[in-house]
């Protein structure tokens, strides 16, 4: 019987999310959603000196605004619990016991002092099958003497005992069989007396193992641990049931090489967190993908791409077709190349294809902060704007300098465009447009076009100065959308209004 898809993401919470932790969690999703399995949100805790307060709300928050669905967690409960590996100390302890008893792993003394002196003596020392024999350890020390150390309290570490010159098969499912010899790796802490509390590699094990996951998708920098948990799932006898393993490639710098940093994001200017994160201990503030503008339905298809391709030049794709489409066999096993002008990209590609109703509600905080009342315009005003305008920028808030004309009067006009389409004749030439548009019956965007484009052929006047003009009295500047779209939606009384206050600012300016 095939197994039921369960997979984890489970984040330390030592500050803020990273993105590339971000991709990570989106895959394990995006897989578990086209198996109809269960995505598990653990935290890992167990390394209390590096805990930072605020950090698991930040963690919870941010998979929240991105819709990455928990299953079970901390917050959500579920039959495998606790979810926090802090509370789950018993558990620990009883499977390290489970070690010691079949010889499967050893209690080490080994004092800081005495391993940086082997690390002296020794050339590239690493604790192992060489060298255990040397050390003070379970191995090597009297049975009564052990149990007279750990009596009197002196602080001990348990290490896995790793028998050397067996080949260690890793299966992953996008990099096939990686092969490496137990030789070359350490015997790894598993257990710490002095805080009680497992090492990364003891917990993993032990939590995937009895919450059943059946895939572990992480990044490729866990890589190298595989085959330890491979072994570690042996000792334990559950090697029948040990979870597929998934290593993500990486997310590379924009420019240079190297994995992308936070550094990278400060100095070309773009989020590294998915939320702006208040280090509680320094007090320094990070930007956040929310609060820098985007969309949590453009960064997830952004993130989504990094790394994986549907097969096909689609790029647009909602979650539900993420998760249709998705596959481990599409994924690449090279960095991605973190190009946060793509991620603007498709913020931009969101805003465009998003209801202008829908936009009209994300904008009017804006015009809020901006000392515009939204409640001064209908719905349907501001949506009609918004979608006038939304073509030009890529984030919401940029929607501001393209709109305002919209909602307020000019405060000033570009003196560029005043130089170029401004002359002593048309102050008289706008008088006589504004009496054109008092007598149009119909302020539709076609029929006032072609009054008003009749008008100023009849006359013969410059149509591009006239026009150009005109616009510079309403938007304040000679660029925007279709002139007549515009005045549609301001109707008769504002346009005319535009007119003779630009007339008016314009004089004074010229004086």
């Amino acid at each position: 019987m095939e197994r039921k898809v369960r997979v984890r993401f489970a984040p330390s919470p030592t500050g803020p999310l990273h993105i590339g932790g971000v991709r990570t969690a989106l895959f394990n999703y995006l897989f578990a959603r086209q198996n109809g399995g269960d995505m598990i949100l653990r935290i890992e805790d167990t390394d209390s000196n590096r805990f930072v307060p605020g950090a698991e709300e930040y963690i919870n928050e941010a998979l929240a605004w991105l819709g990455i669905g928990i299953d079970e967690g901390v917050r959500e409960g579920g039959a495998y619990g606790p979810y926090k590996q802090s509370e789950r100390r018993d558990i620990y302890r009883q499977h390290v016991k489970m070690l010691l008893d079949a010889d499967k792993a050893y209690i080490a003394f080994d004092t800081a002092a005495e391993l940086e002196a082997k690390r002296a003596e020794i050339q590239n020392f690493q604790y192992d099958a060489t060298t255990r024999g040397s050390m003070r350890n379970s191995l090597t020390m009297a049975k009564e003497d052990v149990e007279r150390l750990i009596a009197e309290g002196t602080p001990y570490v348990v290490r896995f005992k790793i028998e050397p010159g067996r080949d260690v098969e890793v299966d992953d499912l996008l990099r096939g069989t990686v092969t490496i010899n137990s030789s070359i790796l350490d015997d790894k802490v598993l257990y710490k007396s002095a805080d009680d509390l497992p090492t990364y590699h003891l917990a993993n094990i032990v939590d995937d193992h009895l919450m059943e996951v059946s895939h572990v998708i992480r990044g490729e920098e866990w890589l190298p641990s595989a085959p330890l948990h491979v072994l570690l799932y042996e000792a334990f006898g559950w090697a029948d049931t040990a979870p597929r393993f998934v290593h993500l490639p990486l997310l590379l710098k924009p420019d240079g090489k190297g994995k992308l940093s936070k550094r990278d994001g400060d100095r070309l200017g773009f989020p590294v967190f998915p939320l702006e994160w208040h280090n509680p201990v320094t007090g320094e503030v990070s930007s956040g993908y929310r609060e820098a503008g985007y969309l949590p339905e453009a960064v997830v298809n952004f993130l989504a791409l990094l790394g994986w391709n549907p097969g096909d030049d689609n790029e647009i794709m909602s979650m539900d077709e993420l998760i249709n489409r998705f596959s481990f066999e599409h994924c690449s096993r090279s960095g991605a190349r973190f190009d946060y002008e793509k991620g603007r990209w498709f913020n931009h590609e969101y805003l465009m294809r998003m209801p202008d109703e829908k936009l009209a509600g994300l904008f009017k905080p804006v015009l809020k902060a901006n000392g515009v009342n939204p409640d001064d315009f209908t719905d349907e005003y501001i949506a009609r704007a918004v979608g006038m305008v939304k073509g030009r920028v890529h984030f919401i808030d940029e929607l501001w300098n393209q709109a305002k004309f919209f909602f307020t009067d000019p405060a000033e006009y570009n003196p560029k465009d005043i130089k170029k389409r401004w002359n002593n004749e048309m102050p008289e030439i706008m008088h006589q447009l504004s009496t054109v548009i008092a007598g149009l019956t119909d302020m539709t965007s076609a029929s006032a076009e072609k009054v008003v484009l009749d008008w100023i052929a009849e006359k013969g006047y410059h149509l591009g100065n006239v026009m150009n003009a005109f616009r510079l009295c309403v938007v304040g500047e000679c660029k925007g959308p279709h002139m007549f779209d515009i005045t549609e939606l301001m109707g008769k009384e504002k346009t005319i209004g535009r007119i003779a206050l630009g007339i008016e600012k314009i004089k004074n300016e010229n004086a």
